[in-house]
């Protein structure tokens, strides 16, 4: 009885030596469920009434950059949405609350929504996109000159300004033309 345990536990160890085993976490989400079957990018907004209402003021994020958990605290204190009294009747509070439920970050299968999703590890989900692991980490080679000290760009949360696609929901890193200095590469 000895060999045969012997002999199981040194095929079982060979076997799992042989499984390719991912380099860093990127590989390992590609690898994973939540990577394989993906979508590219997040799902483009196409919904009238919250690209009209919220796009108004700010480009109207795809609702794939954030998790559920953060729409449903951004849509509920409306009158205090980043200092501002952003209000809306009930109704129309309700059907754009509906449609970022139905396509955010976990709920509809894009690579970048998943990916969001995969970093938080169970985090408390933030209210801003700029304060994601995703995001910090995608942006984070970018100097403030680049952003912030950029006076055609200003702020991280002017994404349509340097991902020339983000009206279709891509946000590829070789779709970046950042205003002033020209296509990013890194």
């Amino acid at each position: 009885m000895k060999p045969f345990i012997a002999i199981t536990l040194a095929a079982t160890l060979a076997l799992a030596a042989a499984l390719p085993v991912p380099a860093d976490e990127k590989e390992a989400f590609e690898s994973s469920a939540w990577g394989t079957h993906a979508r590219p990018g997040v799902a483009p907004v196409r919904n009238r009434l919250y690209r009209e209402e919220c796009g108004s003021c700010h480009m109207a994020y795809p609702p794939g950059l954030l998790p559920a958990q953060s729409w449903e605290r951004i849509m509920t204190s409306l009158d205090d949405h980043f200092g501002e009294n952003a209000e809306l009747p009930e109704r129309d509070r309700v059907r754009i609350l509906n449609y970022l439920l139905d396509y955010a970050a976990g709920r509809a299968d894009y690579r970048v929504s998943n990916r969001v999703m995969w970093d938080l590890k169970g985090q408390q989900p933030p209210l801003r996109i700029t304060e994601l692991p995703y995001f910090r980490r995608e942006h984070h080679e970018l100097s403030p000159r680049m952003v912030r000290k950029n006076p055609k760009v200003r702020s991280f949360s002017n994404c349509d300004l340097c991902h020339v696609r983000a009206d279709k929901g891509s946000f590829d890193e070789h779709e970046v033309y950042i205003p002033g200095y020209g296509r990013y590469d890194d």
